[in-house]
């Protein structure tokens, strides 16, 4: 299909429509539910926040199998669980921050944000990893062969511009190859736009959207859906091998005020990485029952057993990115162990 400038347009329209009304979402979300918390104990009462892709299914089978629950009753909680969706980093930590959520799943690029800006007050850290995810960013635009190829005429779509960890890994790629004072070089063709969307754009081409920096499932599916798609950049290779790109984070007040819920979390997710090793082909059913989601089977499953994806709460491979937002202040705070912006807990020890 020719590029066209005014289908460019009104596709950008409708992204930003979506975008907007997702953020929208979560500042109704934080009017109606933040004010009855205040002061009130939330041990009992989980909210957690998760965006699109496969990386959330420790997730999607905690929820489908009751996990949370079932580990709450073993402590001696009734939890009532409580799953929003909604899309990009910021607009997940304005959720946090309102008092709308008490878990949010987002990238490390968004942790690092909110446990910069809370250092010293609410103090947000990581609870756990989602596991570990090589995340492309998929081009479909057949000059593209490297992310010097990128030009002001292209536009790279992920969650959200400057925070999200696919903008930071962009980052921290820009600052490899240009230097420190060039990491943002990129950000300006950046455009923020959910990944279903942003996978569609890819596959059907003629768009201004030439670039994606998605997840599983969508980046497999642009690859398998564009013959013009390729791998331009792959966060492992960024960041030094497997790492914990998305990940769950809370305020240190939750933690404290609800020691059992946040146990019973904890011992949840670790079940679910259990069942999914275990079980690999329930959790590619578990995930299409789940999120609705039209991906094919045989790629989710792909996915699942492919060896460089890894289902785990332990945070890998994050410090690095850390220290680079701090180099190029991005970030205030320089984070010098892991400890510093994941709580101390038994499952994040000796994580990197």
């Amino acid at each position: 299909m020719p590029r066209s400038a005014t289908a460019a347009f009104t596709l950008r329209r409708r992204f930003v429509r979506k975008a907007a009304t997702l953020v929208t979402a979560a500042g109704l979300l934080a009017a109606g539910l933040a004010a009855p918390s205040i002061g009130q104990a939330a041990e009992g009462r989980l909210r957690i926040a998760e965006q699109f892709g496969i990386v959330y299914l420790l997730l999607n089978v905690a929820q489908d199998q009751k996990l949370i629950e079932k580990h709450g009753r073993a402590a001696g909680v009734d939890i009532q669980v409580e799953f929003l969706k909604l899309s990009g980093g910021s607009a997940v930590n304005d959720a946090l921050l309102s008092g709308s959520i008490d878990i949010a799943g987002a990238g490390v690029g968004p942790l690092f944000t909110l446990w910069d800006r809370t250092k010293g007050r609410q103090n947000v850290k990581g609870v756990a990893s989602l596991g570990n995810f090589p995340y492309y960013l998929v081009s479909n635009n057949p000059s593209v062969k490297t992310i010097a190829d990128f030009t002001d005429k292209d536009r790279i779509a992920l969650p959200a511009v400057g925070v999200s960890v696919q903008s930071r890994v962009l980052q921290f790629a820009s600052a490899k190859l240009w230097g420190d004072k060039e990491f943002n070089r990129l950000d300006k063709i950046q455009v923020a736009v959910p990944h279903p969307d942003a996978a569609a754009a890819i596959i059907k081409g003629g768009t201004e959207i030439t670039g994606h920096f998605g997840n599983p499932p969508f980046q497999e599916q642009e690859l398998a859906g564009n013959p013009n798609a390729r791998i331009v950049l792959n966060s492992y290779d960024v960041l030094g091998g497997p790492a914990s790109a998305t990940v769950l984070y809370a305020t240190e007040k939750f933690r404290n005020e609800s020691p059992k819920t946040y146990k019973a979390f904890v011992d949840a997710l670790d079940e679910s990485a259990k069942f999914i090793a275990a079980n690999p082909e329930k959790a590619a059913d578990i995930y299409l029952k789940v999120t609705g989601a039209k991906t094919d089977r045989a790629l989710l499953l792909k996915i699942i057993q492919n060896p460089e994806v890894q289902f785990k709460t332990k945070p890998e491979n994050t410090l690095g990115l850390g220290q680079f937002l701090h180099r190029v202040g991005a970030i205030k705070n320089e984070p010098k162990a892991v400890q510093d912006y994941f709580f101390d807990d038994a499952h994040t020890a000796n994580g990197s």
